[in-house]
């Protein structure tokens, strides 16, 4: 808050008392073509002030003592106490209408304080600023989504590359990884996530027999649900699923604690000391999720046919050694291998997403849940695609 005195207090001290006694009040009189404000009394931003177009106003409509065209206003301060800001304003407003009136501003009986404040007010103008956002076109809006997309995937192939590169130096010895947090990634997702697993993969296999019995029935060829149950698990639904939990169980885990570590700077801490994070925190974690995997794909595998075969059993009659002998007769090693191989590669997936998504962490509150759930969005999605690749070059190579 700006503050000061008027011309007032360097009168004598019972006339500066007696002036600075009342509140703030303005009189309008006129002398001759100019119209003079007659400020006095005590201006405080706690009271109320007036405003000088209401002054103009209601001099106008009580009528004016001459007839002579206003051509100027003026101001005196003889009676005025002290002031802030609230008079800096009040001074304001009546510049602003002089000028919208074509009328002068006579400063000549204010304060030199309070002149050289007015004029500093005044040497930067206000500018009006519009609040409405540029509108931006559908194109617009496509070509930022494409180089968003393209950002993403360069920083994804830089970071498959590091890790790669990582890999190779702990291949020939050059690098140093922590066998503790792999240990650590492994126990989690091997007995850790078995409930989950198990839960998931007998409801499939449930749900696939289901689907067959009710299909295949109507043909006479219940029988054959056993190779719908087989394949299906083997090839497909056991890594898919198994990599869909893994994801959304283990992917945003990653994500959250490299993030938590990003905030709180204890990966640049690790750089700052030689030591790779890549080497330290990447890839213990990838290396465990890829060997966690397919043995995780296989159990989900195994417990899945054994729901479809209680399913068979119960509702087609059949014998357990005529679902496994019905299964078997069409159902080859191969299909088990792809979905073991499709585990491994999902496991890879998962770690690398987890892994990037938690480095690429901000700094802000919600920056970690937002790269937990980055994360799950991004490892699904990738295991979705490389399913689809895999089976089209499965398809391709007759396997």
């Amino acid at each position: 808050m700006i503050t000061g005195s008027g011309a007032a207090a360097v009168a004598p001290a019972t006339a500066a008392k007696g002036a600075t006694a009342g509140r703030a009040s303005v009189a309008m009189c006129q002398q001759d073509d100019t119209v003079v404000a007659v400020l006095a009394g005590v201006w405080e931003l706690e009271d109320a002030a007036p405003r000088f177009e209401q002054l103009i106003a209601a001099r106008s409509t009580a009528g004016a003592t001459s007839s002579q065209r206003v051509r100027a206003v003026g101001f005196d301060t003889t009676e005025l106490g002290e002031w802030d800001s609230s008079l800096l304003i009040f001074l304001l407003q009546g510049f602003d209408y002089c000028e919208a009136h074509g009328m002068e501003f006579d400063t000549a009986g204010l304060p030199d304080s309070l002149t050289r404040l007015l004029a500093l007010a005044r040497a930067v103008p206000e500018r009006a600023v519009d609040d409405a956002e540029p509108k931006i076109s559908t194109l617009a809006k496509l070509g930022e989504g494409v180089l968003s997309v393209g950002k993403q995937a360069l920083a994804a192939v830089t970071f498959t590359g590091e890790v790669t590169q990582g890999f190779g130096r702990l291949l020939l010895r050059r690098g140093r990884m922590r066998w503790r947090d792999f240990w650590v990634v492994v126990q989690r997702n091997s007995s850790g996530a078995l409930p989950i697993v198990t839960l998931i993969a007998l409801l499939l296999g449930v749900i696939i027999a289901f689907l067959g019995v009710v299909v295949l029935r109507r043909f006479g060829a219940g029988y054959y649900v056993s190779y719908l149950v087989g394949y299906g698990m083997l090839r497909e639904m056991g890594a898919l699923m198994t990599g869909i939990i893994i994801a959304g169980r283990t992917g945003a885990a990653f994500a959250a604690e490299l993030g938590s570590m990003k905030i709180t700077e204890e990966i640049d801490a690790y750089s700052t000391l030689g030591v790779s994070p890549i080497d330290h925190l990447v890839l213990p974690r990838v290396l465990g999720l890829f060997l966690m995997m397919p043995l995780l794909t296989i159990y989900a595998n195994a417990v899945g046919i054994a729901g479809g075969m209680i399913v068979a059993v119960t509702l087609l009659d059949l014998t357990p050694t005529q679902f496994m002998g019905g299964m078997l007769s069409v159902v080859t090693f191969s299909d088990g291998l792809l979905g073991v191989f499709k585990g491994a590669i999902f496991g890879v997936i998962i770690g690398l997403a987890g892994c990037m998504k938690g480095l690429q962490t901000g700094s802000d509150a919600g920056a970690v849940g937002r790269s937990a759930t980055s994360a799950v969005v991004m490892g699904i999605t990738l295991i979705i695609v490389a399913n689809a690749v895999i089976d089209w070059l499965a398809v391709l190579m007759q396997i």
